[in-house]
């Protein structure tokens, strides 16, 4: 492996985002307009608001420069990616863009991650403020359940007013920090990383702000809980609308730098401790050989500065605020530490209005001193100025960048420069920190260094990375005197991106919980709109002139460009790849390309061979501790596969023919059948034939059966431990094998015997081998079809198959099922080539009954005396479990072939006359598909094919006229209508007819008339219900629906169909011609009813008919019993979906009332479309009862219809007796009439409603003074109710109050104690007696 660049993630609009951040650069039109790209809708208005600008034009001679900041305008930003790769800011001025990260499919269909727009805008807060630098931190989440993710990612951002402001990804402020007047220079940030070694400094997490002058720490842990704090404060803030909220406070250390002119860029390192060697050197040159030291040497913050005077500068600060060390106090620092540490910040922004702002902003917040601390040393260079340095991941490196070109390797520990890289202008730098897998490690014999084992720690190389933009050229350095290990030319006007910090908030245990997806180093290319990284492999830090590992790199690569010529002589490539493949000397390495070698299509199978022979014998022939044993078994593995492949091939060339004679009574005796039943057998299969090949589509002769690549052979198959096994490929790839292995021998051309026990012997398992030979068998069935000698190829092979070891178990019962055969039955009931299946079947069942009879002879002649085992003839057959299961299953896959023939024929249908959904296949059927289709799946798939023929109902009686005429009973209505149209059909059907009646014969219960009718009515409206302009699919629908005889199906049916499909419409439309009272236009119809005009009009009266057939199906099915449902001895166990049938049964009656009204109203809905009336509004020729009746109307359900209509007509009856009682006063012959009415709770609620109406006329209308006093002393509940009552329905408002009082107590004998009016009737009868008391 070689150090390689690779893209992932790409810019889904990186031109705008230079347009926004420039916006004299963007492209104008010839009329000055701004051009912009309609497709690029992602971009909010909002946050572009300076596109509006009006820039001044550049002048002429600026245009060279203009176009060279075009390409190069990525120069010119600030740019920060967060090491977690979900942000990315690209600033300038005042204005910045944040980038999130999507997954989108890109032009070629393929997905890929795109850097989008999440939020832009200006970030400015003061005037005349810029950005100056940026960080994107991701912190740490505190969640249980996502322990070590990142939970979001905050926006720091530095400008030149010394402000430091924090952001959310969607631009919100969280908090600002004035921590000193200078322009902010850098912001850089440590996160925690474990240590490697006990020896090694515990590094706390940082944020580090460098100004001219100063340098200002901030915690790590601080800082995340404040920026959490304050992240919780605005969603509360923004929640409750309270933005006046006082961030927390946060603590920071403030270093003044001294003894330098100027800075431009640092670089924090972190804690260290001097080791005492190094303390008493210090304290000996600064307090002479009298200098006393302290056992332990202090801890000190060490920071490095690059500008000028000196060009490198080391500062150390004293952690603590102990009294200093004699060895530090040069430093002259420790007095004044104590002032500075840990100071709260002052001059926090809150969240106010801008006038609260702008108040604030001029009152600028007091600056805290800075410590003073003085370089201790330096690199002195006056005429070098440094322009960046980057720290290296484990803090032992530091590379700078200066004017001259140069790019300079320090050792941070000693302060010295250990390398320099020369021509390098304007250098970008980063780093690559990789740890060794220690699966790739390998020892060598004499390599007795610590490292020599796998179980050592795993070793890490550093890589520089360095970007030179004026040559496009991007370097990969091994450090620390390590040469070039990759280069790569990526163009000039890039970006590189080293964050050089992790996730923030994380300790040594949340930071081993989960590892995320970083890229150390990232390329920016602004022209090709691409984000790429590096990969470099460990080994590559090994690279010398001594590096085994180089040298079998290089050796890779020769072999894989050998591999891709085309040589004359192929003896010559092959002796060149054996001596490069004995060269290498990893195995690993050599792994590799013995693979490479194998995967390659343009070497010989001989050449593969010898290579991969020539290998194993050299391995062998090495001492054995000094081999790899992965690879002596790859090795071993692929050359027994290869030996495999050679004798299957050799199997299938050899000129192989068998001159036994083939009859059709061989094949009877091979099958076990009569002959009646191979002729039943041999007619199916030839009417399935014909109708398959005239619905065939073109297939091109495959000349390549039986063949195949040694490469596609090596990719399909695996090897391990002498067992060979098929790997997880396609069904396709799956039937290649198994034609390379069995084609052959299924055509008669090819050895049965030899390919079976090579295949045995190879480590191939029976289970496997019965695979893919049906695989074979059921794909092929076209050629298997046109030679029947096959079939005794396919009985040979199976014969074998079956006398393997571990293929059927010795200890096999009768009377249980065997898993061998069972695989078989399996793949029979899956396929959908039902003929090859039901042949393999019948071989099966052949080979089965064979070997079933063959042990239990074995079992009868251990038993019996000898004369009575050779009593059985070959007649005889055992009786077991698998044999039951053997005839179910042919008796399934015959019915399947009889079904499957049928869906294949075609009539000769002009093509004008079939639609778009008709002309689509159907799908092929198998018996499991029939097994999972429920009860009426059979009749669904003819009714599917009725459907895409578009047969009329009388085709479906005409080709059971054989049944009518054994039943003559059945009523013979239909079929004089239907004769002539049958007739026309019949000289067009051809075999159909033939073929339906062979199906009803099979399926006498499944596909019985009314069931048949029913399916093909239930889908042509299916069928219409998706497109309504098809109006003759309904009206299709309509006609199989008469043609149903038993009116419980009939109604049923009906019953659904109203339900389903055509209540919405048929309200839809009643409505609309309403509303504008005459026939509607096209365009109103469609809008409202989902139909045109003219389907609108079929479509009434299609619902006409339908309804007069639901009135006469209401009528008949009293007259009739409902039909049993019954299902074929062999379909007795299918499951899946309840039938259309049963569902249809399940309806409840109609209300016949009801139905009537709708029958009318669709009259006039139907006269109206049909005779263009005008002026005519359908809902006002009925009165206002059946208008307002919610029962009446027509979008609601007919069943909740029937129950509601049953209940209007229950009242009504109750009503009139109610009435009658009333009016004849309860005469003698009148309680009769009470005593007819069944539901006498609501006869007594009715009566007293009318005794309050008689009251209430009583008291509240006459208004007398009497009566208020009366009404006065009722109980409150009594009043509120009569207050209620409308005495305007009264007919007769003159009845005696004696009359009223013996109403009442009739009411109190018919109403139950627990009923809820009850209470309410005895204070009624309270009532009636006060007021008859005073004779009102």
């Amino acid at each position: 492996m070689a150090c390689s660049i690779v893209q992932f993630c790409y810019f889904q609009d990186l031109q705008a985002a230079r347009d926004f951040l420039f916006p004299h650069l963007r492209e104008e039109t010839p009329s000055g307009a701004v051009r912009r790209d309609p497709s690029k809708s992602n971009w909010e208005d909002d946050g572009w608001g300076a596109w509006e600008e009006t820039e001044p034009q550049e002048p002429e001679e600026e245009g060279n420069t203009c176009k060279t900041q075009k390409t190069s305008w990525l120069q010119d930003c600030v740019l920060s990616l967060s090491p977690t790769n979900d942000l990315m800011v690209i600033a300038r001025g005042q204005k910045a863009v944040f980038l999130v990260p999507k997954w989108k499919y890109s032009d070629k269909g393929k997905e890929e991650m795109q850097f989008a727009v999440g939020w832009s805008g200006s970030l400015n807060v003061e005037e005349g403020e810029h950005v100056t630098s940026a960080l994107c931190i991701p912190l740490a989440s505190q969640k249980r359940s996502s322990t070590g993710r990142p939970d979001w990612t905050c926006i720091v951002v530095g400008f030149t007013s010394g402000y430091v402001r924090f952001y959310t990804e969607s631009g919100v402020l969280l908090l600002a920090q004035l921590l000193n007047e200078d322009p902010v220079l850098q912001l850089k940030c440590r996160t925690y990383e474990i240590p490697r070694h006990p020896g090694v400094t515990e590094q706390n997490e940082e944020l580090s702000i460098l100004y001219p002058v100063a340098i200002v720490t901030i915690d790590g842990f601080s800082l995340f809980q404040s920026l959490r704090a304050c992240r919780n404060q605005v969603a509360k803030a923004a929640a409750s609308g309270n933005e006046n909220i006082q961030p927390p406070p946060l603590a920071y250390k403030k270093w003044g730098l001294q003894d330098i002119d100027t800075i431009i860029d640092h670089a924090s390192i972190g804690i260290m401790t001097l080791s005492p060697f190094d303390q008493m050197k210090t304290a000996s040159n600064i307090g002479g050989f009298n200098a006393a030291i302290k056992n332990s040497p202090p801890a000190m913050s060490q920071y490095i500065t690059v500008g000028s005077n000196p060009f490198t500068g080391f500062f150390y600060a004293l952690e603590g605020s102990t009294q200093p060390l004699l060895s530090h106090v040069a430093l002259a620092v420790a007095s004044k530490l104590t002032s500075a540490l840990f100071n709260a910040a002052s001059g926090w922004l809150g969240w106010k209005s801008k006038h609260e702002e702008e108040a604030v902003q001029k009152q600028k917040p007091k600056v805290e001193p800075a410590t003073p601390l003085a370089v201790r040393f330096g690199l002195p260079d006056s005429r070098r100025h440094g322009e960046s340095i980057c720290l290296s991941p484990c803090n032992t490196l530091a590379a700078v960048t200066d004017d001259f070109g140069r790019v300079i390797l320090l050792d941070v520990a000693r302060g010295i420069a250990i390398r320099m890289w020369k021509g390098y202008r304007d250098a970008q730098i980063g780093w690559i920190q990789i740890i060794e897998d220690l699966h790739e490690r390998v020892p060598e014999k004499a390599d007795l260094s610590p490292f020599g084992n796998t179980q050592g720690p795993s070793r890490v190389a550093q890589f520089l990375v360095i970007y030179a933009p004026r040559r496009g050229i991007l370097e990969v350095w091994s450090t620390q005197q390590g040469p070039r290990v990759g280069a790569f030319n990526v163009g000039k006007h890039c970006r590189l991106l080293y964050p050089g910090y992790k996730i923030m908030g994380l300790n040594n245990v949340t930071s081993q919980s989960w590892q995320p997806q970083t890229y150390q180093i990232c390329l920016v290319d602004p022209v090709s709109g691409s984000v790429k990284t590096v990969n470099v492999p460990f080994h590559l830090a090994l690279s010398d002139k001594k590096c085994e590992r180089a040298k079998d790199m290089h050796l890779v690569k020769k072999l894989a460009a050998l591999l891709k010529t085309r040589p004359p002589h192929l003896d010559l490539v092959e002796t060149q790849m054996k001596e490069l493949i004995l060269d290498i000397k990893y195995p690993a390495t050599k792994k590799q390309a013995l693979e490479s070698i194998l995967a390659s299509e343009r070497l010989p199978f001989s050449c593969l061979r010898n290579i991969t022979q020539t290998l194993m014998d050299t391995l062998k022939n090495q001492e054995l501790e000094s081999v790899d044993e992965g690879l002596l078994q790859f090795c071993a593995n692929k050359l027994k596969l290869l030996h495999l492949y050679e004798s299957v091939s050799q199997l299938n060339s050899v000129d192989f023919h068998s001159d036994t004679p083939f009859s059709d009574n061989d094949l009877a005796v091979l099958l076990r059948l009569n002959e009646k039943e191979l002729l039943k057998l041999l007619a199916l299969l030839e009417k399935y034939k014909e109708e398959k090949t005239r619905t065939a589509t073109v297939r091109f002769s495959d000349d390549k059966d039986g063949v195949l690549p040694v490469k596609t052979f090596l990719e399909y198959l695996e090897c391990e431990k002498d067992v060979v096994n098929v790997k997880k490929i396609s069904e396709e790839e799956y039937v290649a094998l198994g034609s390379f292995f069995f084609w052959k021998c299924l055509h008669g051309e090819s050895s049965t015997e030899d390919m079976c026990h090579t295949l045995e012997s190879a480590g191939l398992s029976p289970q496997l081998l019965l695979s893919l030979l049906l695989s074979v068998w059921l794909s092929k069935e076209k050629d298997i079809l046109d030679k029947p000698q096959s079939v005794c190829c396919l009985h040979t092979m199976l014969s074998l198959l079956s006398k393997m070891k571990v293929a059927i178990d010795e200890t096999w019962d009768s009377q249980s099922v065997s898993p061998w055969w069972q695989q078989m039955r399996t793949a029979c009931i899956q396929s959908e080539n039902n003929g090859a299946a039901l042949l393999s079947a019948h071989v099966g069942h052949s080979i089965a009954a064979q070997i079933s009879n063959s042990m239990t002879e074995k079992k009868f002649s251990q038993t019996v005396s000898g004369a009575d085992s050779e009593a059985l003839t070959d007649s005889w057959e055992a009786l077991s479990l698998d044999m039951e299961y053997w005839k179910l299953l042919l008796k399934q896959l015959e019915d399947c072939l009889i079904l499957q023939t049928l869906l294949h024929s075609k009539a000769n249908t002009p093509a004008s006359k079939v639609s778009s959904v008709q002309a689509e296949p159907l799908p092929r059927l198998s018996v499991k598909k029939l097994l999972e289709g429920g009860k009426g799946g059979i009749a669904d798939s003819v009714a599917k094919w009725i459907f895409k023929q578009d047969f009329s109902p009388e085709v479906l009686k005409l080709a059971s006229k054989e049944r009518d005429a054994e039943n003559p009973d059945e009523p013979k209505e239909g079929i004089n209508r239907g004769l002539l149209e049958a007739a026309e059909a019949e000289t067009t059907l051809g075999a159909i007819p033939d073929l339906l009646h062979l199906a009803y014969k099979q399926f006498p219960c499944s596909l019985e008339l009314d069931v048949l009718h029913a399916h093909c009515c239930w889908e042509y409206v299916v069928q219409w219900n998706k497109d309504p302009e098809e109006a003759r699919f309904f009206v299709r629908s309509i006609e199989h629906l008469k043609h149903i005889l038993n009116a419980h199906v009939q109604n049923g049916i009906a019953l659904m169909m109203w339900n389903t499909f055509l209540v919405k419409r048929f309200s839809a439309a009643t409505y609309l011609m309403d509303k504008v009272g005459k026939s509607p236009k096209d365009r109103l119809c469609r809008r409202d009813v989902g139909m045109s005009d003219t389907a609108m009009t079929s479509f009434l009266g299609s619902c006409l008919d339908l309804l007069q057939t639901l009135m006469e199906a209401d009528v008949s099915r009293d007259e009739m019993q409902a039909p049993v449902l019954d299902t074929e001895d062999a379909w007795l166990v299918v499951e899946g979906p309840i039938s259309i049938v049963e569902l249809a049964l399940e309806q409840k009656h109609v209300h016949y009332p009801l139905v009537e009204h709708h029958s009318v109203l669709c009259s006039v809905l139907y006269a109206i479309m049909r005779f263009a009336l005008k002026t005519v509004k359908p809902l006002s020729l009925f009165d206002s009862k059946v208008r307002t009746s919610e029962a009446l109307r027509p979008g609601s359900e007919p069943r909740a219809q029937q129950a509601r209509a049953g209940q209007a007509e229950r009242e009504e009856e109750t009503g009139y007796t109610c009435q009658l009682s009333l009016c004849m006063h309860l005469s003698v012959s009148r309680p009769q009439a009470i005593l007819q009415v069944q539901d006498k709770e609501v006869l007594a609620s009715q009566l007293l409603v009318l005794t309050g109406q008689r009251l209430a006329h009583a008291l509240l209308h006459t208004q007398t003074r009497e009566g208020m006093e009366l009404l006065a002393r009722l109980p409150p509940t009594l009043c509120t109710w009569l207050r209620a009552m409308n005495p305007q329905d009264l007919q007769n408002t003159e009845v005696p109050i004696a009359t009223t009082a013996k109403l009442v107590n009739k009411v109190i004998e018919l109403l139950p104690e627990n009923h809820g009016q009850y209470s309410l009737a005895l204070h009624l009868i309270e009532a009636v007696e006060a007021i008859s008391l005073p004779s009102l």
